[in-house]
């Protein structure tokens, strides 16, 4: 078992920046692709980023490309989200979740264990 925890959300202005934390406990996940994914009020689970398990590849969703930057820590098993240049658009609860498999699955369901998910609030 894996357990995941974001930290890092919160109320920002548009034009702002937040850095999301995942941590994971349990079986370590240095081995895992680790994902960032959010969902907005009425809307579906969307990918946001994914990174391999060394650190050295990286994938993005379209929308948050050159804004957003995912790293790891495998000596903490954390794994971090910075998000700069923020927009209303981002407003989400953003999750982070475990996959066994490299190139990066965008699709939510093919992902292993999720964490609870941490509010992120983009104020215009």
């Amino acid at each position: 078992q894996v357990q995941l925890v974001e930290s890092g959300g919160g109320l920002v202005q548009a034009g702002g920046s937040l850095r999301l934390s995942c941590a994971a406990s349990g079986r370590t996940v240095d081995m895992y692709t680790m994902g960032w994914f959010r969902q907005a009020p009425g809307k579906e689970r969307e990918f946001v980023a994914a990174i391999n398990w060394s650190g050295g590849s990286t994938y993005y969703a379209d929308s948050v490309k050159g804004r957003f930057t995912i790293s790891r820590a495998n000596v903490r098993s954390t794994v971090y989200l910075q998000m700069n240049s923020l927009t209303p658009e981002d407003t989400a609860v953003y999750y982070c979740a475990t996959d066994r498999s490299w190139p990066a699955s965008v699709t939510w369901s093919e992902y292993d264990y999720w964490g609870q998910g941490t509010q992120v609030t983009v104020s215009s």
